[in-house]
């Protein structure tokens, strides 16, 4: 059993990556980070690469013993998630959600949706946090 992390260099990603990897700590499972597409505008649909994350990992004040990167460059970062969690039997998954919208909610996407109502297991979504950042 593992605690996957949904990650992008993003504040979302972020977000998810700091409550995942205390999620991994408090339950003593091995952290595994699930770094999916996405867009840069200098070099098109990319993943972030072993030593971002690792960077990433240093920063945190407590990083889990056993990390594990799972990457993806396909465009549908849903199914990756999702085949992520049955690879690794995950007892959690833990996605990042983008801030409020103009009305005041807190903005659902389609992956998210599709990954919260499809996931074999408890998915902890957390709002991105610019004080943390």
């Amino acid at each position: 059993m593992s605690v996957v992390v949904a990650y992008s260099p993003s504040e979302q990603g972020r977000a998810a990556l700091r409550a995942g990897a205390a999620q991994a700590r408090s339950r003593r499972a091995p952290l595994v980070v699930a770094s999916h597409s996405f867009i840069d505008s200098g070099k098109g649909r990319t993943t972030a690469d072993e030593d971002e994350l690792r960077a990433e990992l240093a920063a945190l004040d407590e990083a889990p013993a056993d990390v594990r990167l799972r990457a993806s460059a396909d465009p549908d970062v849903g199914a990756f998630l999702l085949q992520v969690i049955e690879a690794e039997e995950a007892e959690l998954l833990v996605i990042g959600l983008r801030g409020k919208s103009r009305i005041g909610k807190l903005h659902l996407g389609a992956t998210a949706r599709r990954v919260v109502l499809a996931s074999p297991c408890p998915v902890l979504a957390v709002k991105e946090d610019h004080a943390a950042a």
